[in-house]
């Protein structure tokens, strides 16, 4: 089934000759279940378009359709509630609230959630469902430390269960490992892989070919544009060129 679909995405920035266009007609489908890597260099539209699949911004014309809903359709009070139960986000900092437990980053999301299944909870239900996600993660043993008393990789950790604790249809990942050591980024693409066999669609947007290679699609940036879909599977490798 498919969660995502872009058609002729255009961003573009100025007028006229002056014109810049960070996404220039961009088209993928992504569906539930997969694990794809945006890759590209400094400028090739790979954040503009996490941008645009994350509902944080509008294209200048294209269409974006996720999970059947036509998003420029959206008010923006939908979009908000799209951003808090369907989509996690996972970044390369890891915005913890640095006096606060694990548990209590974990469960914030759901004192902002206002429809749906995790809405009107009570504060013993939010922390008992947060310490789910913190097992989840492998943190079980520190949901009362605070982000100062954990490793780089296990703030990731707690900002991955945080992602997690909406139930949400898609994990986007910006440069999730860009603040970890070796060591570290493999542990969190392991957990983002186990996550993905879960059933969870995962997106990361990165610039290492080690963390692209966790995924079941490569796809490619270059001015704006998809320039080429690589496709992983176990000890099969194909390429499709788009240029």
């Amino acid at each position: 089934m498919l969660l995502i679909q872009t058609k002729d995405l255009v961003k573009a920035y100025g007028e006229g000759v002056q014109e810049v266009r960070a996404l220039d007609g961009v088209s993928l489908d992504i569906e539930q279940g997969d694990f794809v890597a945006i890759i590209g260099a400094s400028g090739s539209g790979k954040s503009t378009f996490m941008n645009m699949i994350g509902c944080l911004d509008q294209p200048s014309s294209g269409s974006y359709i996720l999970g059947g809903q036509l998003v420029s359709s959206l008010t923006a009070d939908e979009l908000a509630m799209v951003r808090n139960q369907r989509i996690g986000f996972v970044f390369q900092q890891f915005n913890l609230l640095a006096r606060t437990t694990a548990l209590d980053n974990v469960a914030m999301p759901l004192l902002y959630a206002r429809e749906g299944a995790f809405a009107g909870l009570s504060k013993k239900e939010q922390q008992a469902h947060a310490t789910e996600r913190l097992i989840q993660v492998g943190l079980g043993e520190r949901l009362h430390h605070t982000p100062s008393e954990l490793s780089g990789g296990q703030q990731q950790r707690v900002a991955i269960a945080r992602a997690l604790v909406n139930n949400p249809a898609l994990i986007l990942a910006d440069e999730p490992t860009g603040a970890l050591d070796s060591k570290m980024t493999v542990e969190i693409m392991e957990l983002l892989k186990e996550l993905n066999r879960g059933g969870m669609t995962v997106i990361v947007v990165t610039h290492e070919p080690d963390v692209a290679a966790y995924a079941n699609r490569v796809v490619v940036f270059k001015d704006g544009k998809i320039i080429e879909i690589q496709v992983n599977r176990p000890s099969v490798e194909k390429t499709e060129s788009l240029s």
